[in-house]
């Protein structure tokens, strides 16, 4: 299904828009869980108060879940909260389809949207591990269509872009935390944003296309200069299959879902699944949600593989799915005796890699704002210092969102797992669930050493 370059991008890229934080005191801090520490995984819940989290507290959280169904400003919600590798919440609210009147469900199928880039810095640091590359290797080591990219400097008196080389060219690092100079192309209005859309980057037939057309771009800044959230992670996409010499969804499924029982992930959803595949809805001109009637995204209706599989933001899955990979990096890598890293690739995803001044100049994503405490790993946001930066969560807590609302976090020092789904495409009339169900989660946790 063809649809605008402009939505497309909008549905795959607006993770960080997804994302705001509560302000309250930072829960007391405990020993991280230690590695072979828990091997298998059960979905079976247990009493909160056996891991320190008070039932009636959480009845705060219950309640704007509900609060935001019956005001119909989310059609469904599925909530899940786990501690110490426990689910002590997995809830769902309201409908899945509105039109057909169908509940939600635990197992509903949700588009991700930017939920994948954590996912695929996984599958990159997988090929870390194998010695495939390095974080200081060029990135046009692994794509030569970029080895002459430019940098945009200014705008000539003649009304063209004045293009300067850049003082180093982009290297992997940069690369995996949206600093090593590229864009999106429709968070900005500058001379390179408008470029990928004159170049119909997002209209390209497969990844390589897609690479060829970004390398008539010039680098929005000077690598290493800024912080700009980009398709960065999508071009991690294209240098998986390089190295690899498999598909993007092919990698993830062999090294990653299936080894994680991950059974619903994917990039598209097979029409046997197709009766558990959420609507996704819009804001209509009267503020009412609307069905999406494109699909939501450059993948269509989402009913078969995709030619261009984005890393940036083409998953789908369950919200059972994502905790099992999110419980894999609290795990150290490890999963139901699986491993799919070592502690060590873990630490290197999960620990800011931004500088000060990166920081100090609060670059970000709509309300993912970053800022002292707060910086970027490889491939999500990681609050190194939550006081500083203003943040319930424990230190070392990383996250992300998709466009269409679904939002995640995982503390290792509280050792604890929340993630929502909805498929609401964010807005500036989309109600600020993400930041709320924060500040109700740690008021709930009430004996953090338990």
């Amino acid at each position: 299904m063809k649809i605008h370059w402009q939505t497309a991008v909008a549905r795959v890229a607006l993770g960080g828009v997804v994302t705001g934080f509560s302000f309250g005191v930072a829960t007391a801090q405990i020993v991280p869980r230690p590695a072979g520490a828990r091997t298998a995984l059960s979905m079976s819940e247990v009493k909160p108060e056996s891991v320190g989290i008070s039932s009636e507290r959480l009845e705060r959280l219950h309640a704007l879940m509900q609060d935001m169904v019956d005001k119909k400003q989310e059609a469904g919600i599925v909530t899940l909260l786990a501690r110490h590798g426990k689910i002590v919440d997995f809830r769902t609210y309201g409908q899945s389809k509105i039109e057909a009147g169908a509940p939600m469900t635990r197992d509903a199928i949700f588009r991700d949207f930017s939920m994948t880039k954590p996912v695929t810095g996984a599958a990159m640091m997988i090929l870390y591990e194998q010695g495939k590359w390095l974080p200081s290797d060029p990135v046009s080591k692994f794509i030569p269509e970029f080895t002459h990219l430019k940098v945009f400097k200014e705008i000539g008196a003649d009304g063209n872009m004045v293009l300067e080389d850049p003082a180093h060219p982009p290297t992997m690092a940069e690369l995996m935390t949206h600093t090593a100079g590229f864009t999106y192309g429709i968070f900005g209005n500058t001379p390179v944003d408008k470029m990928m859309g004159e170049k119909k980057v997002w209209a390209a037939h497969d990844l390589h296309e897609f690479v060829e057309r970004l390398s008539t771009i010039p680098l929005l800044y000077q690598p290493g200069t800024r912080w700009v959230y980009s398709v960065s992670m999508d071009i991690e996409g294209y240098i998986i299959e390089q190295i690899s010499g498999q598909s993007l969804p092919d990698f993830m499924r062999d090294h990653i879902f299936d080894p994680l029982g991950m059974k619903d992930a994917g990039f598209y959803v097979p029409q046997a699944k197709r009766g558990r595949f959420a609507q996704l809805y819009v804001t209509g001109a009267d503020g009412r949600l609307v069905a999406d009637a494109t699909g939501g995204g450059l993948s269509g209706d989402f009913s078969a593989q995709p030619t261009m599989p984005l890393g940036g933001g083409g998953m789908v899955s369950t919200t059972e799915d994502y905790y099992r990979f999110l419980e894999m990096l609290l795990h150290h890598g490890e999963l139901d005796g699986k491993r799919i890293l070592a502690p060590s690739s873990v630490a290197l995803m999960t620990s800011n890699h931004l500088r000060a001044d990166l920081l100090a100049d609060k670059f970000g994503i709509g309300a993912m704002t970053l800022r002292p405490g707060f910086g970027y790993g490889y491939t999500c946001a990681v609050a190194f210092d939550p006081l500083q930066a203003n943040m319930s969560e424990g230190k070392g807590s990383f996250s992300w969102g998709g466009a269409a609302g679904t939002w995640f976090w995982a503390d290792p020092t509280n050792d604890l797992v929340f993630i929502g789904m909805v498929q609401r495409m964010m807005g500036p009339a989309s109600p600020n669930i993400e930041s709320v169900s924060r500040s109700l989660v740690y008021q709930a946790l009430i004996d953090p050493a338990k």
